[in-house]
């Protein structure tokens, strides 16, 4: 009787676990087609080009006609000058001409010349633009917690079964992650760290399963060589805790 309750219960904790599994994946399905369709949309508004406005049609310019008028009337002009130039008689005038006596002209004082005075140049200073800096992962976990199991009416022995199962899954994935860092193929180590994820956290709490949470979260926007690097050597550190935590017979 107590084998079979205990069967059952592995059961419904199995059952549970895959329920979870499909949920988690089937939402992170959704967001990447959700992400591709605005992508889409992105590509396919039109871009708006500017046109050059219309120059108006510039008319010729009368300036050709206004100097063959002006050559015209030469000429005439000319004979204008010619008569008013003419001398005409002088009169002769009964009245003595007052004589003038010539002004003396003005003396101005020498203006001085100042020099100008030398121009000091501006000391430039090269204007400092301060760099980037991301913002790396500080890594401070707390220890991995399996209460969750202990809650759902699993025995310690059987949450540490599932414990064990969980630690040869991140070995193997471990070093897949680092041949898609190396390339670096963010997209790839976005899908190797969802499926450790999801088991890691059904299972508990805390440590390596707050590492992934965080790890896979950023990848799936960041692209910083540098950020990834950090997360995947928190992830080989705490993995080594979890193996000392919890060590296998």
């Amino acid at each position: 009787m107590v084998a079979s309750i205990v069967i059952g219960l592995i059961i419904l904790v199995v059952a549970l676990i895959i329920y979870r599994e499909y949920r988690n994946e089937k939402r992170y399905q959704e967001e990447r087609t959700r992400a591709k369709e605005e992508q889409k949309k992105r590509k396919l508004r039109p871009k708006v080009t500017t046109r050059p406005a219309h120059t108006k049609e510039e008319k010729p310019s009368d300036t050709a006609p206004r100097h063959s008028k002006l050559t015209q009337e030469l000429p005439a002009t000319q004979k204008l000058r010619k008569e008013s130039t003419q001398v005409t008689s002088p009169r002769h005038y009964d009245i003595k001409e007052e004589t003038k006596k010539p002004e003396k002209p003005r003396q101005t004082p020498p203006i001085e010349k100042k020099e100008p005075l030398p121009v000091q140049a501006k000391e430039l200073k090269p204007s400092v633009t301060p760099e980037t800096q991301t913002e790396l992962p500080k890594g401070d976990y707390p220890d991995f917690n399996y209460e969750r199991l202990i809650e759902m009416g699993l025995s310690q022995e059987e949450a540490l079964d599932f414990i064990h199962e969980l630690i040869p899954q991140i070995k193997d994935q471990i070093p897949l992650i680092d041949e898609a860092l190396k390339i670096p193929d963010f997209h790839k180590m976005e899908r190797l760290t969802h499926s450790i994820k999801g088991s890691s956290t059904t299972i508990g709490t805390g440590g390596i399963s707050d590492l992934l949470v965080e790890y896979n979260t950023y990848l799936k926007t960041g692209k910083e060589l540098p950020v990834a690097e950090a997360y995947q050597a928190l992830l080989k550190k705490y993995f080594e805790k979890l193996k000392k935590q919890f060590p296998q017979g």
